[in-house]
């Protein structure tokens, strides 16, 4: 996974855990407790979720990593995490990849070499292709947290529909029975996610009825991306940790939200250039905030 998604990474992806694990994987089992492996002087980054886990075959770390590019170095760095899972945690590693990407997925699945009976490796990890899954199929399940994946999904389809289909995955989200404030935290997630397939101005276009509806910027996932942004300072925000559809959780929005976002910022210190360059408003509205 980019660089550039690191920060929010795991807010986006965190309360999907649960459905993923169960429709994505199959898998059986009561969640312990959430573990981490970290490659800081070699690959500066944390593992995308690393849960200990109780299946039927025993205590397992589920490893789920989330890509939306193809990379060609992804076995070897899968392998290096199935080597620190179990030698820092002593469990078997169970490792999924979840492509999210545009492009056609073109990865391996594993390593492995024959050198004599005595020196041989074959490792291999599953990988799901949400472009794969039919935007159906979900729609049958409860699997709700899901949602906020359909951009993403159903790869044919949303090429031959094209905005029709992200008109589509709004519908479907807005008509979750769920409780509101849960639905605008998913509306939001899947407004970022579509980043990474469709245009700006199409986002906005179909995204601007919910984002009214719902008041999105009351989730507490934009809530997040807005502090999270602050905390490293804006500049530094976009650069690591908001790419596409997350940089328009800070820049999104009406007049009102963006003046909200001003005034954080200036609170927080930021130069009136930058903040004019993030919220779009002019610097002579911002020096007026300052009063």
């Amino acid at each position: 996974m980019s660089q550039k998604y690191d920060i929010t990474m795991k807010n986006i992806f965190s309360d999907m855990a649960d459905d993923i694990m169960s429709y994505f994987l199959g898998l059986q089992y009561t969640k312990i407790d959430e573990l981490n492996i970290e490659f800081a002087r070699v690959e500066r980054r944390d593992s995308d979720m690393i849960f200990k886990c109780t299946t039927d075959k025993g205590n397992v770390a589920v490893h789920i990593e989330f890509q939306s590019e193809n990379d060609g170095k992804m076995p070897y760095r899968m392998l290096r995490y199935s080597l620190k899972i179990m030698e820092k945690h002593n469990l078997l590693p169970y490792q999924v990849v979840i492509y999210i990407g545009k492009d056609n997925m073109k990865m391996e699945n594993g390593l492995s070499y024959n050198f004599g009976e005595q020196n041989t490796l074959d490792y291999k990890y599953k990988i799901i292709n949400v472009g794969d899954i039919k935007f159906t199929d979900v729609l049958k399940t409860d699997y709700y947290d899901l949602y906020s994946l359909l951009p993403l999904m159903d790869q044919n389809r949303r090429k031959e529909e094209g905005e029709k289909y992200l008109e589509r995955c709004v519908e479907a989200i807005k008509d979750i029975p769920i409780d509101i404030n849960k639905k605008k935290d998913i509306a939001f997630k899947a407004e970022i996610l579509s980043g990474i397939i469709f245009k700006k101005e199409v986002i906005e276009r179909v995204f601007s009825e919910v984002v009214k509806m719902f008041r999105i910027e009351e989730s507490e996932t934009y809530k997040m991306i807005i502090e999270k942004g602050i905390e490293k300072g804006i500049e530094k925000g976009i650069k690591e940790g908001i790419e596409r559809g997350i940089e328009e959780g800070i820049k999104k929005g009406a007049k009102e939200e963006k003046i909200a976002i001003a005034k954080k910022l200036l609170k927080n210190g930021m130069p009136i250039d930058k903040i004019a360059e993030i919220t779009e408003l002019s610097e002579d509205e911002i020096k007026k905030l300052m009063n």
